[in-house]
């Protein structure tokens, strides 16, 4: 069965985000209220607690905590922009918490996580792009929930029990493709979806000229024009 090998150590020492934003602030001389972004990664002693010192940060778009001990997730409310959110390499054990950002996150990066269960993922209703790779999702009972995400068109899940175990199986690809209608990229991959034959037995209008296109400089189909960012497994 796989395991999270990458997810944060439990740290004796920590470090407080009142502490970890005073230390972004001095040392990129800016107050952080007048940036949209702020990355606080791999702080050394990591974060450990979101608590209500998140509210300094409720006016961000984008927002990176990755390779920290973050075991719960925890004051979003009054987050009314937030687009990008980056928990890569922490200590979560669920999505409990993020209900408040259901109305703008985007993207959300939180591979090398301890997620076993997906409660709670529904509330992301503008969710395009979910990065939950090497978690402890095992079954299609929980994978069927990001069924529940309208938005969703790029979807990173390598390195998941269930993953692991269809892919050794065959048909990984195949049953993502019939279960996800919305996913057009897996796992770094675009989703290449079949037409309908129906499509052909549409009666054409009469008079038209089947010799002639009248774009040819069409684009190609969308899907297949999907490229991944140049970014790191956590969003970073």
């Amino acid at each position: 069965m796989a395991q999270n090998k990458s997810a944060g150590v439990k740290e004796t020492s920590t470090t407080s985000l009142r502490e970890a934003i005073k230390q972004w602030e001095d040392n990129n001389n800016i107050k952080i209220s007048d940036v949209e972004e702020v990355k606080l990664v791999g702080l050394y002693p990591p974060l450990e607690k979101l608590d209500q010192h998140m509210q300094t940060l409720s006016h961000v778009q984008k927002l990176s905590l990755s390779t920290n001990v973050i075991e719960k997730l925890a004051n979003f409310n009054n987050f009314r922009n937030l687009r990008v959110l980056s928990l890569g390499r922490n200590n979560i054990k669920s999505l409990s918490g993020l209900e408040a950002v259901g109305e703008t996150l985007e993207q959300l990066w939180i591979s090398h996580n301890l997620i076993e269960k997906l409660k709670g993922i529904s509330a992301l209703k503008e969710l395009r792009v979910l990065y939950i790779s090497c978690n402890l999702v095992k079954d299609w009972a929980e994978f069927m929930k990001l069924a529940e995400l309208p938005a969703l068109v790029e979807l990173n899940f390598v390195g998941n029990p269930l993953e692991e175990k269809m892919t050794a199986e065959g048909g990984w690809r195949e049953e993502v493709l019939r279960r996800l209608v919305s996913v057009q990229k897996l796992d770094g991959l675009p989703l290449i979806r079949e037409v309908s034959d129906d499509v052909f037995r549409e009666p054409l209008p009469s008079g038209t000229d089947l010799d002639h296109n009248d774009d040819d400089s069409a684009p190609a189909d969308p899907i297949t024009a999907i490229h991944a960012d140049a970014v790191g497994d956590d969003g970073n």
